[in-house]
């Protein structure tokens, strides 16, 4: 899980490189408000986010671990706050995983 975990930060994270090159880090939520359909997105992403934020803060209680940064970078960046907390949760220490997520464990 690591290993794919890893090439997706590092891809999604080339392209949003790439995408804040070109407009901007308000360009990118100046397009995600520019028609509903855009506006859609972006409440479902916030939604996600949220959602996502409420598993990692219960796994880093339960594991001891700081919240705050994964909380900050999410706010700040959107899924790179999540994929962080996984690729640097120590090995086999973390409970949260996509599965259990989605299983609302």
């Amino acid at each position: 899980m690591r290993p794919f975990l890893f090439l997706v930060f590092a891809a999604f994270g080339a392209f949003s490189l790439y995408a804040m090159w070109q407009v901007g880090y308000f360009g990118i939520w100046q397009a995600g408000m520019a028609s509903v359909g855009a506006w859609q997105l972006l409440v479902d992403f916030v939604i996600t986010s949220v959602l996502l934020l409420g598993y990692v803060a219960r796994d880093a209680r339960q594991n001891g671990r700081k919240f705050w940064p994964y909380a900050l970078v999410t706010v700040t960046a959107g899924s790179f706050g999540p994929m962080l907390y996984l690729l640097l949760s120590p090995s086999g220490r973390s409970k949260f995983t996509p599965a259990s997520a989605a299983a609302g464990h």
